[in-house]
């Protein structure tokens, strides 16, 4: 009787090392895309959270003609900082005062939680999405070419109900009117933000006059 003998099929050393050739050119493009874009990442939340201010703004008329100080209440975004460490709020300034309490807060409606803090310590109740040093890196905020107030403490921008925006509206020294003087209609507001790490480039949010309309400086279409 003959003896039939099969060839099982297998890979030649050749082929076997163009597999591995292979598999390591694809894991070396696929591996930066799950590194972090911390600079994007903190552009995005940032353009997020000043279209959801005017979002707010949108939806809720704070015009009060019986109240000469109606444009204190406007929905605004403030940047802060506690130390090195920097943050926004987002809220309406309803009783007039200098600080944003969290029953004048917006709610994250990512989370449910305030979207304003006393400090930059992230507490149970507050959005960690608003704590931009701590989650990006983020050493510093300028507020630059924008009609208004440019003092330190003066870092914010806010809306009406027709999404405009309006600048200079909070301090204890602030008078606001009717007359529309914080209306922001010359120049637009270049909101930069740069990184404590050198490698990583500083960017820039616009909120165009007139219209309030937002965008990442470099990236027209965010």
């Amino acid at each position: 009787m003959k003896r039939i003998v099969k060839n099982n099929p297998a890979f030649t050393m050749i082929e076997l090392v163009l597999v591995i050739v292979v598999i390591g050119i694809l894991a070396a493009l696929a591996i930066p895309r799950f590194e972090r874009d911390l600079r994007q990442e903190a552009a995005d939340n940032v353009l997020a959270a000043i279209r959801y201010t005017q979002h707010l703004a949108l939806t809720d008329d704070k015009t009060n003609p019986f109240d000469t100080q109606w444009q204190k209440t406007l929905w605004m975004i403030r940047f802060e900082h506690s130390g090195n460490d920097w943050y926004y709020i987002i809220g309406s300034n309803m009783d007039h005062g200098t600080d944003i309490d969290h029953n004048e807060s917006a709610i994250d409606p990512a989370n449910g939680k305030y979207m304003s803090s006393g400090n930059a310590v992230i507490d149970s109740d507050e959005s960690p999405n608003i704590f931009i040093s701590k989650k990006y890196g983020i050493s510093s905020v300028t507020f630059n070419d924008c009609q208004g107030t440019t003092s330190s403490s003066a870092l914010h921008v806010a809306f009406d109900h027709l999404g405009r925006p309006f600048r200079g509206i909070i301090g204890a020294s602030v008078t606001t009117t009717n007359t529309y003087k914080n209306y922001v209609s010359n120049k637009d507001c270049n909101i930069t933000f740069g990184f404590a790490d050198p490698d990583i480039d500083s960017f820039s949010v616009i909120v165009t006059k007139e219209t309030g309309y937002a965008y990442i400086a470099d990236q027209p279409d965010s």
